[in-house]
């Protein structure tokens, strides 16, 4: 069977997404693209979601959506952190919080490509604003003495985090966000860290690389209680204790 996309109109359903297991979905080139269209709605990116769908595109595309094989996953249980930087965790410098820059965080990783790219669209970072209005999306900080050293945002839903990019203003920046994203994962239940796709950098922590239908077998169990949480904020705490991460 050949590769082949969905088409999503403007005015379908917001689930509207092809399944990912289907034979012909996503088995050519690119790997994982699952269909075209639609719009960045909170009711069309919650559905996709919850299906292992995510969306990635650039300015001069269409709605790309994506259900990549193999899936990236970080296991908050299975975190792997550097010596080097537990080491400069507990010099006391650094504190962490939890959704206190979100617009700033999603610009700023507009503005930094990683291995694959960061395609932040306008488009896009109305959308996730809008979803962090809503309290679904939501940015984890780093700060160096006082200044923004760097974050991430993402989508909770349940037990799993969907992280969509991260960004470092100095040096640890984003090592120190992903490491509070675990650590605060660990406290809450979050069993599973999505990364999407394979990157050299994600795999010194840890990373794993599930089949994609093992990844959506999971999915139902994981975001069964997914609901929006407007209260799930903190201001400052110190990034001394995240130095005690280790795999258990």
């Amino acid at each position: 069977m050949g590769f082949r996309v969905g088409n999503i109109g403007p005015h379908d359903a917001p689930d509207s997404f092809p399944d990912p297991r289907d034979a012909g979905i996503a088995l050519g080139y690119p790997d994982g693209l699952i269909a075209i269209g639609g719009d960045l709605s909170n009711e069309r990116l919650l559905a996709a979601y919850q299906r292992g769908i995510f969306p990635w595109y650039n300015d001069d595309q269409p709605v790309l959506w994506w259900s990549p094989d193999p899936r990236a996953i970080i296991v908050p249980a299975q975190f792997h952190m550097a010596r080097r930087l537990a080491r400069e965790l507990r010099r006391g410098h650094w504190r962490y919080s939890l959704n206190q820059a979100f617009a700033t965080v999603i610009d700023e990783c507009g503005r930094n490509r990683g291995e694959h790219g960061t395609w932040i669209t306008d488009d896009m970072r109305r959308a996730f604003n809008a979803l962090n209005t809503a309290a679904y999306a939501h940015s984890i900080e780093s700060w160096y003495r006082g200044e923004l050293a760097g974050g991430l945002y993402g989508v909770r839903l349940g037990k799993i985090f969907f992280a969509e990019s991260m960004y470092s203003a100095r040096t640890s920046g984003s090592k120190v966000a992903l490491s509070a994203l675990v650590w605060i994962a660990r406290q809450e239940g979050i069993e599973v860290i999505d990364c999407q796709l394979e990157s050299e950098h994600l795999k010194s922590f840890g990373m794993q690389l599930l089949n994609r239908n093992d990844f959506l077998d999971r999915l139902p169990e994981l975001t069964a209680t997914a609901a929006p949480l407007p209260d799930w904020s903190f201001k400052d705490r110190d990034a001394t204790e995240l130095a005690g991460l280790r795999a258990v």
